[in-house]
């Protein structure tokens, strides 16, 4: 049994609280607001963010940093991604050296273009970090349906660690030394499934969703091995299996703001809605900045920052994205360029 801290409080920080109480782990999970604390240790519910997921009695919520991380085997860095550089600098005073912190949130850092765990190694540098990324709604690993995922080291033993901690019956753990590939394919696909959502909300049917996905998937390996990221990760469960999960399912909150974009609501209006934080806008800017720093062709990426930052019509763009010069999908058995 190892005792397992938990940095969040929203609904994949409670749903992996569910699956690691379930393979008999300790856990403590931290939020800062008390009230959402009290609702934990109340009804032992997330009753706001994951209605119907019932933990056990035996996971203790607390607003108290320090409680959540001191005598930890290992940490779970479960706040959204915008949040993660300011909750890793108030983590460090408490973090001891060499302590895991395993980093589950999917987003590129806007200013500096980091991954999640760069942030962390940059704020907290006498961690060991690893990260875990997959297809994986919370609502689905909250019933334990059977779910795929993939923990990432670039030490092996740490990534076999985590894999052990976090496999059971229905959540099953691959490992990868690619964390780098697997970060930029989790934050990227958040992009590619707000367009996937405005195509959607706009009317439009099986066929452009496919589309999307696929040629969504090729501009983030071209992103993504640009910057040094290998292209089997962008072919796996952290690259092409998560961008169709988060493309298909009214679970991702992407797609839902895509929709409402899609039906004429502002990007404001759209996330209000949603009412959660709609990681793809916040990585659309980092995505678009990606492409002109490494100089690759991403005509979806580009099309959804106009739409969220310049007010460009969603109509317009998936037009636009139809009638772009012809072009050759693959040369010599290679993917050649953009839909």
């Amino acid at each position: 049994m190892a005792r397992i801290g938990i940095i969040g409080a929203g609904s994949w920080g409670t749903a992996l609280a569910f699956e690691l109480s379930g393979n008999g782990h300790s856990i403590t999970i931290w939020s800062i607001d008390p009230e959402e604390v009290r609702m934990l240790n109340t009804y032992h519910e997330q009753k706001v963010k994951l209605p119907g997921v019932i933990l056990k009695d035996t996971i203790t919520a607390t607003d108290k940093l320090d409680i959540a991380i001191f005598g930890m085997d290992l940490l779970v860095l479960a706040v959204p991604s915008p949040f993660t550089r300011q909750t890793a600098r108030k983590m460090q005073p408490y973090v001891e050296d060499g302590q895991l912190i395993v980093s589950v949130a999917k987003g590129i850092e806007e200013d500096t273009l980091l991954t999640l765990s760069e942030i962390i190694e940059q704020e907290i540098p006498q961690c060991r970090t690893a990260v875990l990324c997959g297809p994986t709604h919370a609502e689905e690993v909250g019933r334990s349906l059977p779910t795929a995922i993939v923990a990432g080291s670039t030490d092996d033993r740490t990534a076999r660690y985590v894999q052990d901690i976090f496999m059971s019956r229905t959540f099953r753990v691959y490992t990868s030394p690619d964390i780098l590939g697997m970060q930029i394919g989790a934050a990227l696909k958040n992009v590619v499934a707000l367009a996937a959502g405005i195509s959607d909300g706009l009317g439009f049917g099986d066929n452009t969703r496919a589309a999307l996905i696929t040629r969504g998937i090729a501009e983030i390996g071209r992103i993504g091995c640009a910057m040094g990221g290998k292209p089997e990760t962008f072919a796996g469960l952290t690259g092409t299996g998560d961008l169709i999960v988060t493309c298909s399912s009214m679970h991702s909150r992407n797609r839902r703001a895509g929709i409402l974009i899609g039906q004429g609501k502002t990007p404001k209006e759209a996330m209000d809605e949603v009412q959660q934080v709609v990681e793809g806008v916040f990585s659309a800017k980092a995505a678009k900045q990606l492409s002109e720093k490494y100089k690759v062709d991403t005509p979806i990426i580009n099309e959804v920052y106009a739409v969220l930052f310049e007010g460009r019509n969603a109509a317009d763009a998936v037009t636009d994205l139809m009638l772009r010069d012809k072009k050759q999908e693959q040369e010599n058995g290679k993917e050649h360029d953009n839909l």
